[in-house]
């Protein structure tokens, strides 16, 4: 048995899950493998009322008589039934947890951030794959590396890291790169940004971590360097302009740019030769196939433009999406699920920007993204307008923007509310657009 719990440890113990979403059914999938019937739990039980138990019923109790138990990612780690179990001297993990803990982690890169992680960790596997490597890019962005199902026949992995999930993690690879920080999540960390950071960023200074590849260019991160770990290899926009083989990449943005030298460092620093040849990088990143829903141009209407990004959940990834339009006028399409996060940076950066910007703001955090900022918008020739809901906002900003300009739906906020996800808000968007009258 290794210093870190395992979940080939798990076995012959009484085991709980508690959460039961796409880690939960992984986690129950891990436990089968091993013989292991465990206590299921869930704070709403939607499938299966028979199996999962609720929270507010008797799974709570049940969870307090277990030894160990597996928490999902959604299940907040200061939430009173985690804090319960560990009043009780109840073991409590998470799945990526125990695996990190078990497996090769010279074979493994950890990524992070809170926005670009996803773009980060999918470059770091295309560069991979395409260098011949069997790898699995895995974690917050795709399947747990942990269940059966997915299997681990893979020569390396590149695994997505939530803040959530490193609440509870043990140990760490040897390599982790961070993209970027800024307040979000903050319901999930007690409504507290200083404990978000400290949670996104913990994995740096876990034991097995060697160093940290972070971005230079993040005031914030640059102002929490005493969380990145001992060592920290910082990737700057030098670095990104003297790394000339970026400019293949087909992917609008200097933070794109950035996120792909934040890959190919991460590489070399995990030992990985092909990173160093100028050739195959060249190669491979000319290659590279977007991310959906993350500044795709879905069609032009009339001469306008329309860039479905929907995946900008936070206010780091809307101002990147503006600075990739620093000459067309933008029509700009914000608000969701509200996270309590503040706004007014954003106002900031469309005051200062180099075109006129109209701010069209739908429901839920509409109403107050639209009070925050207008307060940096006085005197400037760009405006904010409140909509009813995103196909209002489609064809205002349609109007707006004619002949030439960009219709931008990077909402700084979640789907969650009015969408099931953030793929079915790129459908209403792209429906929106369909409906418009003009030439395709």
């Amino acid at each position: 048995m290794s210093d870190f719990l395992a979940w080939p440890d798990l076995a012959g113990r009484r085991v709980g899950i508690y959460g039961m979403g796409t880690e939960g059914r992984a986690s129950l999938r891990a436990c089968q493998a091993l013989g292991i019937d465990p206590v299921l739990v869930d704070d709403r039980p939607q499938t299966q009322p028979s199996l999962v138990m609720s929270t507010s019923g008797a799974g709570l109790a049940e969870l307090l008589s277990c030894e160990v138990v597996v928490v999902s990612p959604g299940i907040s780690a200061y939430s009173e039934p985690v804090q319960s179990l560990r009043r009780r001297q109840v073991e409590v993990v998470g799945g990526l947890g125990l695996w990190l803990a078990g497996v090769d982690r010279t074979r493994v890169v950890c990524v992070t951030g809170t926005k670009g992680k996803s773009t980060t960790s999918a470059l770091a596997g295309h560069f991979l794959s395409e260098w011949g490597y069997r790898c699995m890019v895995g974690g917050n962005i795709g399947s747990a590396p942990w269940d059966p199902e997915v299997g681990d026949d893979f020569d390396f992995w590149v695994v997505e890291v939530s803040s959530y999930q490193a609440t509870m993690l043990q140990v760490g690879p040897p390599v982790v790169a961070v993209t970027s920080l800024s307040p979000d999540h903050l319901p999930w960390h007690r409504g507290s940004v200083e404990t978000y950071y400290r949670d996104k960023l913990s994995i740096c200074a876990l034991p097995g971590v060697r160093v940290s590849v972070a971005n230079g260019a993040s005031v914030e991160l640059r102002a929490h360097a005493n969380l990145l770990g001992r060592t920290v290899k910082w990737v700057e926009d030098r670095d990104v302009e003297r790394e000339s083989w970026v400019r293949a990449l087909p992917l609008v943005g200097r933070h794109n740019q950035r996120n792909a030298v934040l890959a190919a460092t991460m590489l070399r620093e995990a030992g990985i030769q092909k990173a160093t040849d100028f050739a195959a990088l060249h190669e491979a990143v000319g290659r590279f196939a977007p991310l959906a829903h993350r500044l795709t141009t879905i069609g032009i209407v009339n001469g306008v433009r329309f860039v479905d990004d929907s995946l900008a959940t936070n206010v780091l990834p809307t101002i990147a999406a503006l600075e990739s339009f620093p000459v067309e006028r933008v029509a700009l399409i914000v608000g969701g699920q509200d996270r309590g996060i503040d706004y007014r940076p954003l106002g900031t950066h469309i005051r200062d920007h180099g075109s006129e910007v109209l701010v069209l703001a739908v429901p839920e955090s509409g109403e107050r993204i639209a009070s925050e900022v207008s307060e940096a918008l006085v005197g400037t020739r760009s405006l904010v307008r409140r909509c009813a809901d995103l196909r209002e906002a489609v064809a205002a900003g349609f109007h707006w923007a004619r002949p030439d300009g960009v219709v931008l739906l990077s909402p700084a906020a979640p789907s969650f509310g009015a969408f099931r996800d953030y793929a079915q808000r790129s459908e209403v968007f792209a429906e929106a657009m369909s409906e418009l009258p003009g030439d395709r």
